[in-house]
């Protein structure tokens, strides 16, 4: 399985929702977006900035660091945000129903290392880092394998370029 990459310099938070709403404007039923990075470099602003996009009506989008899935009414499907920093073992992403989630619904996962061998094959995953051009810039590197990413990574490249 071959696997692709795109490295983005995002320079504010403004630029970062932007780009959450750009992928969550393709995500469709079925589509798992894994985020990850040390705590506080973006994961919970993106994930909160594409859900909001996707919401038919305006809604609160709380992190779920303690309920571990928050799930909204989407107009294609549920979808699904997880936080799994406090998940304790691996068999309670089946207690919460994640796995199914992942082949039916949007689901958007932060710590997706905590999903050990339950991690999606078809699964976008976007690494956040801190960038030292300012205190709001972040580096993204987005790593795919399934092609059903190639034609929104290539739209991402052109917006960027």
């Amino acid at each position: 399985m071959t696997v692709s990459a795109l490295t983005l310099m995002i320079p504010s938070p403004d630029h970062m929702t932007k780009l959450a709403q750009t992928i969550a404007s393709a995500l469709r039923p079925g589509d798992c977006i894994l985020l990850s990075g040390d705590i506080g470099v973006g994961k919970s602003h993106f994930a909160r900035a594409a859900i909001q996009s996707l919401l038919p009506t305006p809604e609160d989008v709380p992190s779920p660091t303690f309920t571990l899935v928050q799930v909204y009414d989407g107009p294609l499907c549920e979808i699904w945000h997880s936080d799994l920093y406090r998940l304790s073992a691996v068999d309670e992403i089946y207690e919460l129903g994640l796995v199914d989630a992942f082949d039916h619904h949007i689901t958007l996962v932060e710590w997706p290392d905590r999903l050990e061998t339950e991690t999606p094959d078809h699964a976008l995953n976007i690494a956040f880092d801190l960038c030292t051009v300012s205190d709001d810039a972040r580096h993204l590197s987005l790593t795919w394998s399934h092609p059903k990413w190639a034609p929104l990574m290539k739209k991402i490249t052109d917006d960027h370029a």
